[in-house]
């Protein structure tokens, strides 16, 4: 029997739906497919996509909590996956260096030299799967297992907008300046977070990712 989702109310006025399993492709499209058919409930005023997650706000704290988890659970083992045709966005990066410190981390966890790490995290084609935890911010799915590296215990306390990072099975850009305790590989000039231009943030879900060397610092 397949895991059921966990659904729970967040205060008075949200509901979050946790999809079971792996963070696989197949989980995020049924979770955008799930938003898409929460969006035309009446009760809904806003949705937040997340990691195989979804969080929805109500106009007002539902009448019956259990109904609304019912029909999330139903739209869930019902709904088709949803694909989203983004943009393609190609990013350079440089690899290594000072901004790029804990690339010697990821090659002593995977057990991989650094030209390997960097090879195999250039190779794959990333999709944004949601946008949160800071403005701006995008989690990317297609990062490949053998460079999978665990978030570090000690965060970094100032690690810059721009630094190309690595955190357990995920991959991302950092959006803002800021502590962090994801693993820096390489950093681009790329911003991908301008409160002064609409929308702010370069990404949104759906789109792909494919990062190339400008340069590597060993």
């Amino acid at each position: 029997m397949a895991a059921a989702p966990a659904i729970s109310m967040i205060g008075t006025r949200a509901m979050l739906f946790e999809a079971p399993g792996d963070f696989t492709m197949a989980h995020q499209r049924r979770v955008w497919a799930l938003m898409d058919a929460a969006q035309a409930r009446s009760d809904v005023c806003e949705l937040i996509p997340g990691v195989t997650n979804l969080m929805l706000i109500f106009s007002a704290p539902p009448e019956r909590p259990q109904a609304v988890a019912e029909w999330l659970c139903h739209a869930w083992n019902t709904l088709p996956e949803r694909h989203i045709e983004g943009h393609l966005f190609e990013i350079g990066v440089h690899y290594g260096g000072t901004l790029g410190e804990d690339l010697a981390a990821v090659c002593a966890h995977s057990g991989l030299p650094a030209q390997d790490v960097i090879s195999i995290h250039h190779s794959s084609e990333y999709t944004v799967c949601a946008i949160g935890s800071a403005p701006g911010f995008g989690y990317l799915h297609g990062l490949d297992p053998r460079i999978a590296t665990p978030r570090k215990t000690v965060p970094s306390l100032n690690m810059q907008a721009g630094t190309v990072i690595i955190g357990g099975m995920q991959a991302g850009i950092s959006a803002l300046t800021g502590p962090n305790g994801w693993n820096s590989i390489g950093f681009t000039d790329l911003r991908v977070f301008d409160p002064t231009k609409q929308p702010p943030a370069l990404f949104a879900v759906g789109d792909r990712i494919r990062f190339y060397p400008e340069s590597i610092e060993l």
